[in-house]
């Protein structure tokens, strides 16, 4: 069975041109495993916070107001990372390094490979396939 020509043909490109989009690729993919990393550090972070919320109320309401008043002023407004929060690094992560790295990616593919996607997957499938056919 043939691969889907709707992408082109990937062994055009040398095996050098193939493994180096390849790197490409694998590299863009552990920064989106890292983004989602930060989205549960930032959900994480965010569900914490909840609780110190509940339990200034229920300090207050003990009569622990020096405690509650620790939360209320200090904890709660206080960023993950200096003075940022949560929800700031991530941004920053995401308009940063992740959209340059996925910028670089497109450019990369489209001069070495027509734009084409996952080249050294689709030799790989082609060569399974062919040899599943020789049995």
């Amino acid at each position: 069975m043939a691969i889907d020509d709707s992408q082109g043909d990937p062994t055009a490109l040398d095996e050098t041109e193939r493994q180096a989009l390849h790197r490409i690729t694998l590299g863009t993919e552990w920064l989106r495993r890292a983004h989602g990393r930060l989205l549960s550090f930032h959900h994480n972070t965010g569900h914490a916070m909840d609780h110190f919320a509940a339990a200034e109320q229920l300090l207050d309401e003990a009569g622990y107001e020096d405690l509650a008043a620790a939360i209320r002023t200090q904890h709660l407004p206080s960023g993950v990372v200096g003075d940022r929060w949560s929800y700031d690094v991530v941004e920053t992560f995401e308009e940063g390094v992740l959209a340059d790295i996925e910028a670089f990616e497109d450019e990369a593919r489209e001069e070495i490979a027509d734009g084409r996607n996952h080249v050294a997957e689709r030799v790989q499938e082609q060569a399974w396939r062919e040899r599943a056919t020789e049995e």
